[in-house]
């Protein structure tokens, strides 16, 4: 459910406008409270209010990290490809034709990864890039056995770290905000919504103000989805420099 954060944000606006609903109920059965306990709940509103909005900032950040981890490893990875595309050249000339064709093979899957959402052909495209990285380290191998040197062990040394790239890029990706944490978000939520409707009064001649906190605290947690999520929503990391690193690789083999 929190690969899509518009389920999130319908069932989000949903159990809250619930719980609105439920302690305007509560009101109504029981009666309001005398002014000094209107006084209390106001002030028992207000904190929890501002508890709901920190958890909420605080859960925002989290998502705004990750993203941002996200788009940096992109640029890295993509400098890393780049890279060793270059140092290709120092190997000698079948191991660097070889060396190349598979690196630009392999950035086509790479920019694959960022903006395909099937799940059965993104396990395809991993399953190739594993195919991929042992055709490139035998490639670099049998170059590094063949002339055992400083210059050869710099294409080595950058192919080691477009292999590391990617596995920090799929680790990025599966660094999401814990399950735990939703959960106590939205119990933290759903208390907040309960008072509030508890709090209102004339609840029933001014139902649609009721609406006003579930939608805003909805639309919230859409956001902090939206960022959390790396293929679902609207907000996605662009291979902006894996397609431009494509772009510059030309027909003959050069940058």
């Amino acid at each position: 459910m929190l690969n899509h954060p518009l389920v999130v944000f319908a069932l989000a606006l949903v159990l809250l406008w619930i719980s609105a609903q439920a302690g305007a109920y509560v009101r109504r059965r029981r009666g309001a409270p005398d002014e000094d306990g209107q006084r209390d709940l106001s002030v028992v509103l207000g904190a929890s209010l501002t508890l709901l909005g920190l958890v909420i900032g605080f859960s925002f950040s989290m998502a705004v990290s990750r993203y941002d981890q996200r788009k940096n490893l992109e640029e890295e990875e993509a400098n890393a490809i780049g890279t060793e595309y270059l140092r290709a050249s120092l190997l000698p000339a079948a191991q660097a034709k070889t060396v190349r064709s598979r690196l630009a093979t392999y950035l086509a899957h790479r920019i694959s990864f960022y903006t395909i959402t099937d799940e059965q052909r993104l396990a395809q495209i991993n399953t190739e890039n594993a195919v991929l990285q042992a055709e490139l380290w035998s490639a670099v191998q049998a170059a590094a056995a063949l002339q055992p040197t400083p210059i050869t062990a710099l294409s080595v040394s950058g192919l080691n770290d477009v292999f590391n790239s990617q596995g920090y890029t799929q680790a990025a990706w599966l660094n999401r905000i814990p399950a735990p944490a939703w959960s106590l978000l939205a119990v933290i939520a759903v208390f907040c919504n309960f008072l509030f409707g508890y709090a209102a009064r004339h609840a029933e001649r001014r139902y649609k103000l009721l609406l006003v906190l579930p939608l805003i605290v909805a639309i919230s947690f859409f956001l902090i989805s939206d960022l959390d999520s790396p293929r679902g929503g609207v907000i996605h990391v662009l291979p902006q420099n894996l397609m431009t690193l494509s772009r510059s690789i030309s027909g003959d083999g050069t940058l």
